[in-house]
């Protein structure tokens, strides 16, 4: 139940904390497209975590997913450097986004370490008993009983959140970490979609064709091999 490798199993979920605090940061501050794709950077940082710590070779795809995500960032967040724009992202909140990034990049490859002696479910388990007593010290006073429809979506939250990190646990198990995360950028067209259904946010045309190059280099990444 404890593991083998206690402080990396530690270490895997107080980095993982820490990024989610940064992710929902930005996605309580930035539109749910903007947030998530900015989020979606972290197959590049992966990619040169990997090369570092795992000694994982970057293939040529990995490298154009990186050459075209920075691309796309710096398309997306184009509109805070042109002062007519009536468009600008807070930059603490950009940088919030990139800070969750290099850090979900980070526990990813902590998690691909732990994969050679540790089982994902141990894996998966250190994540809530690190990331409860942190979120209840960063609570402090301002604690407000949720109301019932409230308490109803933080369950959902917790059940997909769940479902979502099982499946890339065993997903590391399968691939190198460079890969396996580059699948993850389906989530930026559901969050498109579900901004654009649910809370009628519109992408910009800076964050679709930004979101687009980020796209077709983790596409080209996924599916260069075959």
């Amino acid at each position: 139940m404890w593991g083998n490798n206690t402080p990396w199993l530690i270490a895997r979920g107080t980095v993982g904390a820490l990024a989610l605090i940064f992710v929902y940061y930005a996605i309580s501050t930035l539109p749910l497209a903007e947030a998530t794709i900015l989020q979606y950077l972290h197959p590049a940082f992966t990619a040169l975590l990997a090369l570092l710590f795992l000694k994982e070779h970057i293939q040529r795809s990995t490298l154009t997913c990186i050459i075209l995500g920075l691309v796309g960032l710096c398309i997306m967040i184009q509109p805070n450097f042109s002062h007519d724009s009536y468009i600008h992202y807070s930059w603490l909140s950009v940088g919030a986004g990139l800070l969750g990034a290099f850090g979900s990049a980070a526990a990813y490859v902590i998690v691909k370490k732990l994969t050679k002696t540790d089982d994902s479910s141990v894996i998966i388990f250190y994540f809530p008993i690190i990331a409860l007593p942190i979120s209840i010290i960063l609570l402090g006073s301002d604690f407000v009983i949720p109301s019932l429809a409230a308490v109803g979506i933080l369950i959902l939250v917790g059940i997909f959140t769940q479902i979502g990190q099982v499946g890339l646990t065993k997903a590391l198990h399968c691939a190198d970490a460079n890969k396996a995360t580059a699948y993850a950028y389906v989530q930026v067209l559901f969050s498109i979609l579900i901004g654009w259904l649910f809370f009628s946010e519109i992408p910009e045309l800076t964050t679709i064709i930004g979101g687009g190059l980020i796209m077709v280099g983790a596409v080209i990444n996924v599916l260069w091999k075959r």
